[in-house]
């Protein structure tokens, strides 16, 4: 047998907070229904490195991912862009987010962290897709 594959460590980099992922997911949830009228996302792109990193956190057995929006104004316009937000899961199907013991909206820097690292689509997309037609 060799020694085992060596991947990416964790890039906290990669990572965004828990106040942000949540307000992220609270604005999909609460734009759904209007929003998606609007607006085309499709898929996200995620880079295999990106991928990895959140694979190689400790305890992982899995991936879980949530939806999101940020909502930014740019020259005095509402811009949505969607995010698609990765979580370590661990052996019993729990997300691995260890909240701070100061304050509830905050990761423990030692824990699991949320990965922001995608790319949505249309933007990055593979045109000739047959998942675009």
């Amino acid at each position: 047998m060799g020694e085992p594959s060596k991947g990416p460590k964790p890039n906290k980099r990669n990572t965004i907070s828990l106040k942000t992922a949540k307000k992220w997911a609270k604005e999909w949830r609460d734009d759904e229904a209007s929003y998606n009228k609007y607006f085309e996302c499709r898929a996200f792109n995620i880079p295999k490195k990106d991928l990895i990193e959140v694979l190689q956190e400790d305890g992982v057995e899995s991936v879980r991912a949530y939806i999101g929006v940020e909502k930014l104004k740019i020259e005095g316009e509402n811009v949505f862009i969607e995010k698609l937000m990765i979580v370590g899961v661990d052996k019993n199907g729990k997300d691995m987010l260890t909240l701070s013991s100061e304050d509830a909206d905050v990761l423990d820097p030692e824990g699991g962290g949320i990965y922001d690292f995608t790319d949505p689509c249309p933007e990055v997309c593979d045109p000739k897709s047959p998942l675009n037609d």
